[in-house]
């Protein structure tokens, strides 16, 4: 079994990820700190390097690599992975995975990132709420077609231990 996370950055899914792989007893990986840790680099410093075209070529190997194994497994998505290459479909054709759609209202996904834009590349420039509210709003109402392809949609603006039951109550 896989259970994949998926979502808007600052949704929660790496915070649900760990904690829902623990109740579970199951390994746990962030996608994008697979990435970081193989390539030797952050995500940003390959964006800045070699461009987006080739992070999204080498995000899709890792996540076909991680899908195909044995292993059980929670895996937390970054929020553009869903929306790239054949990476939705990969996920979908797979028996073995059920995804999850972590919804969080726009207002607070925009208040979690102010809060902590120095470690998000995309929103590190966004001067104040008002236009990172605009931002995400724009952003994510072009991701929401993909991410409402999840098996299923959680509402994620609560506490982790409650979305992480939720969550459960659907696998089993």
């Amino acid at each position: 079994m896989k259970i994949v996370l998926l979502g808007y950055m600052a949704s929660g899914k790496s915070l649900i990820g760990r904690e829902l792989a623990k109740v579970l007893k199951m390994d746990y990986l962030d996608l994008d700190d697979f990435i970081e840790k193989n390539e030797g680099k952050s995500i940003e410093k390959i964006f800045m390097e070699k461009g987006e075209i080739f992070f999204r070529k080498i995000e899709n190997s890792y996540l076909q690599a991680l899908i195909s194994s044995k292993n059980n497994l929670v895996l937390s998505l970054g929020g553009g992975t869903p929306c790239f290459t054949n990476n939705l479909e990969l996920l979908k054709n797979n028996k073995e995975i059920t995804t999850f759609f972590l919804n969080v209202p726009v207002s607070e996904l925009a208040k979690r990132l102010m809060s902590d834009k120095e470690n998000r590349p995309l929103v590190k420039y966004v001067s104040n709420e008002t236009d990172m509210l605009e931002f995400v709003g724009k952003h994510l109402f072009e991701r929401l077609p993909f991410y409402n392809q999840a098996h299923f949609k959680m509402d994620a603006n609560k506490p982790k231990e409650e979305v992480v039951e939720s969550i459960i109550t659907k696998l089993f």
